[in-house]
């Protein structure tokens, strides 16, 4: 075989899988690639028992709306700060909630008596809107991770109204 044969077989072999391989491997990050924190615009967090989800947040208007443990509606203003949607972001990407399906479980009779969860990130070119009820039965990697996003929105929400309280 002559040095080019050479040459063409080392590249057909190698270098042409390479190329194949590095498409699959980072076809989805570029997909995904518009959930930039500096594109980010707002966060909008639901949740509640039944159809009406009675408790909120929205990070663009700082409107905090919760019942609280005697059944008082308490509305509030709190914003969050760089750190905190910087935070949010990273545990978003870290748990991978750009690739969970828009709905984790299904809504059913027994649905109404658990907990359902709204979370919507809103950035410059895409959303990511995910629904989750309590009851879901399916993946549980899929719901623990879920439920994780979820204590990472509340504990950060629980922060910022503590710093709003000083």
């Amino acid at each position: 075989m002559s040095s080019r044969g050479k040459k063409i077989f080392l590249a057909i072999t190698i270098i042409v899988p390479m190329i194949i391989y590095c498409y699959i491997y980072y076809k989805p990050i570029i997909q995904n690639a518009p959930f930039r924190k500096k594109d980010f615009v707002s966060l909008e967090y639901k949740w509640g028992i039944k159809d009406t989800l009675e408790n909120h947040y929205n990070s663009a208007t700082g409107e905090y709306q919760y019942v609280n443990g005697a059944d008082s509606v308490i509305t509030k203003k709190i914003f969050l700060k760089s750190d905190d949607i910087l935070y949010m972001h990273g545990k978003a990407n870290e748990i991978g909630l750009w690739n969970f399906p828009d709905t984790i479980g299904k809504k059913s009779e027994k649905s109404m008596a658990v907990p359902r969860y709204d979370i919507l990130f809103k950035y410059k070119e895409k959303t990511k809107h995910v629904l989750i009820y309590g009851d879901f039965d399916g993946n549980p990697k899929l719901l623990d991770a879920a439920v994780q996003m979820r204590k990472v929105i509340d504990q950060t929400l629980l922060q910022a109204e503590k710093r709003s309280a000083k």
